[in-house]
């Protein structure tokens, strides 16, 4: 077996607003496999200033794969322990050079086009009135789920906003997450939950920002209203430190981006963990492009987990890869009518 990578810039239709700044475009890698007679596609999604694999050596790491890929994967996986994009575009190409078709990985009701996901609408940060129109959207595009960010503009715009989504829909018609990506100040964390927490919210996402363990115990057992881990399952690879983590914060939920935390593997182990602890969760992708989503759609749906995933980020892009994933009345679903064009 041959083994390449490729990088590709993945350009935003328009600016994307988030807690760390305005996204217009996003790098990320595709390995390739060929062997006389099959190809795998898989997606190193690294995501810049996110990832615990942004660092200088990332590429160098790509080639020493590609040079190495006749160790195999589960050896390749050991040497990957610090480069979790990496370990995910190996399990996506490794399972897509197996498969029948190196586009469905997982074999299922939903790659037959047989049943769907309920996925969350996105609402990204702007100008109140980019996202008010953004809410009335989603809305109208038929999501009863809407995850919303928030810590960019005014608190008290975005409490207007809330109030205003609950003013014409409850919590029957419309469940309502939050993301702060980190944007509060532990000092204050509480008293912003507590004002939240009246528009009967389903959870907020990483209140303050990852790695002020305790100050994240206390919350989650102060809080109001629910919390979800996100940011803070980054770069905590030993299965002991993952239990030792959720044991001590104790959150209400946490969420799984396969590209940020090991990919399949790494995913399952969070899982794991968590159910122990009666912990829930849920599964969110991280702006891969459609190869990346695809995989992470396609495990998420052979978990069984019934909640509304974070998985609509297909559409983004001006220059992501045609493919048969739709968005539709708030499900993502494998239309297969359609094909992949995917050139490099």
């Amino acid at each position: 077996m041959k083994a390449s990578y490729s990088k590709y810039i993945l350009n935003f239709k328009q600016p994307s607003g988030t807690s760390r700044g305005i996204l217009k475009t996003k790098a990320t890698w595709f390995l390739i496999l060929n062997d006389e007679e099959k190809q795998g596609i898989g997606e190193c999604g690294m995501f810049k200033g996110l990832s615990i694999d942004d660092r200088p050596d990332f590429e160098e790491k790509l080639k020493w794969v590609c040079a190495n890929i006749s160790l195999g994967l589960s050896q390749l996986l050991d040497q990957l322990i610090e480069f979790p994009s990496i370990q995910f575009g190996l399990e996506m190409a490794f399972k897509s050079i197996e498969s029948q078709n190196p586009f469905k990985l997982f074999k299922s009701n939903f790659t037959e086009g047989k049943d769907t996901i309920s996925i969350n609408g996105l609402i990204w940060m702007g100008s109140e009135a980019f996202m008010k129109q953004q809410i009335q959207d989603k809305i109208q595009a038929g999501f009863s789920c809407i995850k919303m960010k928030i810590g960019a503009i005014d608190f008290q715009q975005e409490i207007n906003l809330i109030k205003s989504i609950r003013k014409q829909f409850s919590s029957n018609d419309i469940e309502l997450r939050v993301d702060a990506n980190g944007a509060f100040l532990p000092t204050e964390a509480l008293e912003k939950l507590k004002t939240l927490s009246d528009y009967d919210l389903h959870s907020i996402e990483q209140p303050i920002k990852q790695g002020q363990i305790q100050e994240m115990a206390k919350l989650c057992e102060n809080t109001p209203l629910p919390i979800a881990l996100d940011e803070e399952l980054i770069g905590v690879f030993s299965v002991t430190k993952k239990q030792e983590l959720l044991q001590t914060i104790k959150p209400q939920y946490i969420i799984l981006k396969p590209t940020l935390i090991g990919g399949f593997n790494g995913s399952n182990a969070w899982i794991h963990s968590a159910e122990k602890l009666n912990i829930k969760w849920w599964v969110t992708s991280a702006l891969e492009s459609n190869i990346g989503l695809n995989a992470i759609a396609q495990y998420t749906y052979n978990t069984h987990n019934k909640m509304p995933q974070g998985l609509g980020t297909g559409g983004l892009f001006t220059n992501n890869f045609e493919a048969p994933l739709e968005v539709n009345k708030g499900t993502l679903l494998y239309n297969n009518t359609l094909n992949w064009k995917f050139n490099l």
